[in-house]
C-alpha cells in the first residue's frame, strides 16, 4: 500500500471518529456542537480538528448528509421489500421504516426535522440526500397512477398558482404524477413526519400510550387520503 493510500485511510478513519464523537454530543447537547469539545473528547488539540472540518457548519453538514442517507436507505429498503403492486403495503412499510429509524436515532432525527440550528444554513449538498425519503413516496404515487390503481376521493383541488408549483415539482422529481395527486401525497408525507415528531418529542405520549396502534391507524388514514387501494 502506498504512503498516499495509508494517509487517505487514516484520514477517513479520523473523520469517522470525529463524526461518531459529534453524534454523541448531539445526543447530550443537541445541535449546539462545539469543535473544541469534540477535539477535547478525542484527546486532540483544538487546532488539529480544523484539518478535517474547517468549521462547525462543515461538521453539521456531514452529519446531516449522513443522517438523511441513513433514513433514506431505511425507507427505500422497506419499500423495495414489498410487492410493487401493493401500493398501500409499500406506503405502510415506508412509513414504519421512517418511524423505526427516528426512534432508534432521535438525536439525528432532531437534527434533520427539529428546530433550525441558529446561524446554520444547509448547503446544496444536503438537497439530494434530503429528497430520498419523499422520492420513495413519489415512486409509489407514480406507479399507482401509471397502473390506473389510484382512485382518490373527492378533495379540494389546488389553486392555479399552487397547481403551477406542483407541476414544476412533479417535473423535478421525474414527472408522471398529476398536481392534485402530488398535493395529496405531500399532505400524507408532511403528516407522517409531523406524527413522528409529535411522538419523538413527547407531545402525545401521555395521551396515547398505545402508540404503535395509533401510528398504524394514522398512516392508514393518510393512505385513504392519498387514494391508495386496499388489498382484498
Amino acid at each position: 500500500m502506498s504512503a498516499s493510500s495509508i494517509r487517505a485511510r487514516v484520514r477517513a478513519e479520523m473523520i469517522d471518529e470525529i463524526k461518531a464523537v459529534a453524534r454523541r454530543h448531539l445526543a447530550t447537547d443537541g445541535a449546539n456542537l462545539s469543535l473544541r469539545a469534540v477535539a477535547r473528547d478525542m484527546g486532540m488539540v483544538s487546532s488539529a480538528i480544523y484539518r478535517y472540518f474547517p468549521s462547525r457548519d462543515d461538521l453539521l453538514t456531514a452529519l446531516i448528509i449522513e443522517a438523511y442517507d441513513a433514513l433514506g436507505a431505511a425507507v427505500e429498503a422497506a419499500d423495495a421489500g414489498q410487492d410493487r403492486l401493493d401500493l398501500r403495503g409499500r406506503w405502510h412499510a415506508a412509513c414504519r421504516a421512517a418511524r423505526r429509524w427516528a426512534l432508534a436515532h432521535p438525536a439525528e432525527y432532531a437534527l434533520l426535522y427539529g428546530s433550525p440550528v441558529p446561524g446554520y444554513a444547509a448547503p446544496d449538498d444536503t438537497i439530494g440526500p434530503a429528497q430520498r425519503p419523499p422520492l420513495t413516496l413519489v415512486g409509489i404515487l407514480r406507479d399507482g397512477f401509471a397502473a390506473g390503481r389510484i382512485e382518490p376521493p373527492p378533495a379540494t383541488e389546488p389553486t392555479d398558482p399552487l397547481r403551477a408549483d406542483l407541476a414544476e415539482m412533479s417535473t423535478l422529481v421525474g414527472g408522471g404524477v398529476p398536481a392534485a395527486l402530488l398535493a395529496r401525497g405531500m399532505a400524507g408525507w408532511t403528516q407522517l413526519f409531523g406524527l413522528i415528531s409529535f411522538e419523538l418529542f413527547g407531545r402525545i405520549n401521555r395521551a396515547l400510550p398505545h402508540r404503535d396502534d395509533y401510528f398504524d391507524h394514522q398512516i392508514a388514514l393518510m393512505a385513504d387520503l392519498i387514494g391508495l387501494p386496499r388489498t382484498t
